[in-house]
């Protein structure tokens, strides 16, 4: 039999390295093809490393904790035979079951005191030596002496004021995140502008046609998909806010890729939506459902988190009335949505109750100017407010 080499899976450029989360095998236990060895983070995602073929884990060379680069040999694997498969195996499980009953007695062990020595009883509880009233012959201590001690440490009432901590390291990626939310700051010259929009018309189409949506399409017509094409209509109109700055030149796309916020347990990463011109209101609401539980199970690829030219956040989900959202380097604006409620606006010379939302667009002051931004921003809500402006085009 050989050895097989476990390695890091190529690194795109902008991930210099990884962090060896943890290993879902340990040495010596077997592997069956395409199983999950072990997990790496980088600052943008965590992936998953796979073993290359059926065998037995032979050596763990990068633990937990370790930083690693592209290619770089995490451990090795050794190849199963015919004939000794089943050897190997069984030879794991007596393995296996020694270390379980030597647990078990070990465990056993600890809650029976008498199996204990004294200095051992007195270290696993952390007691003072000093303190513990000795009644034993010559004035030695006894078991007794110790479990009484113990009894009355954990009867006694916690002192006033006693404040725990909890100190872990940052998660690669929750790091990668605080500086680029330091960097936005300091490297840009950032400005925000608000203003709102009456929901109404959108929350009627969807009451008219959501049901007819879904049945047609598998998925259900949510907000995203109008906030997506009524960026898309500003951003044809004001090519400055799809651009970036690059050193002394400025870079213009003539696509469109939005990220967009999603909120994961390893914190907030920004999956980008490509060649939104090219998908439908059903296109868009798929890619973000997926993307949403690939942010939960924590399986969204490097590709898929890359690039972007304009970022959509959806603080509303949350219950963010409104907020100023930082932009997301090397962009140069950022659209914050909000939650909609209900409140009192004067139309027609009267008071009416309308859903209402905020909209606040960060941007980079040095590439684009008020009037734009402040023209971008009311674009969007003109859409949003007469949505059949995307069937005309006007």
């Amino acid at each position: 039999m050989s050895n097989v080499d476990i390695l890091v899976p190529d690194l795109l450029e902008s991930i210099s390295d990884a962090t060896v989360v943890n290993w879902n095998k340990t040495p010596g236990e077997p592997v069956q093809r395409d199983e999950v060895l072990v997990e790496l983070e980088t600052d943008k995602v965590v992936l998953e490393v796979l073993s290359p073929e059926a065998g037995i884990l032979e050596e763990v060379l990068e633990d937990a904790g370790s930083t690693v680069t592209s290619r770089q040999v995490l451990g090795r694997l050794r190849r199963r035979d015919s004939t000794g498969q089943a050897q190997t195996e069984q030879l794991y499980t007596q393995k296996t079951a020694m270390v379980q009953g030597h647990q078990k007695i070990l465990e056993a062990a600890s809650h029976d005191t008498s199996c204990l020595t004294i200095s051992q009883l007195i270290a696993d509880h952390d007691l003072n030596a000093e303190v513990i009233k000795n009644s034993g012959i010559n004035d030695d201590l006894t078991h007794e002496d110790v479990e009484k001690e113990v009894v009355r440490e954990q009867s006694a009432p916690a002192p006033i004021g006693n404040r725990r901590e909890k100190r872990v390291p940052m998660t690669r990626l929750r790091h990668r995140v605080s500086q680029r939310l330091v960097e936005a700051k300091n490297s840009t010259a950032m400005l925000t502008t608000f203003n709102e929009v009456n929901m109404q018309p959108v929350m009627a189409l969807r009451q008219q046609y959501g049901e007819a949506f879904e049945k047609r399409h598998g998925i259900r017509l949510g907000y995203m998909s109008f906030y997506i094409k009524a960026v898309l209509e500003a951003l044809k109109r004001f090519p400055e806010v799809n651009a970036s700055i690059d050193g002394e030149d400025v870079v213009y796309r003539h696509y469109f890729d939005i990220s967009i916020a999603v909120s994961t347990p390893r914190g907030l990463v920004t999956p980008v939506l490509k060649d939104i011109d090219m998908l439908g209101m059903a296109g868009i609401e798929k890619k973000i459902k997926q993307f949403a539980l690939k942010g939960r199970n924590g399986t969204l690829t490097v590709e898929e988190l890359t690039g972007g030219s304009f970022t959509v956040t959806n603080g509303g989900t949350f219950g963010s009335l409104i907020s100023t959202p930082i932009i997301n380097p090397p962009q140069s604006a950022i659209l914050g949505m909000h939650v909609i409620k209900d409140r009192p606006m004067a139309v027609g010379g009267k008071v009416v109750i309308l859903p209402m939302m905020y909209l606040a667009l960060s941007y980079d002051h040095r590439l684009i100017d008020g009037k734009e931004s402040i023209s971008f921003l009311v674009t969007v809500k003109d859409v949003l407010e007469d949505p059949i402006r995307l069937l005309l085009d006007v």
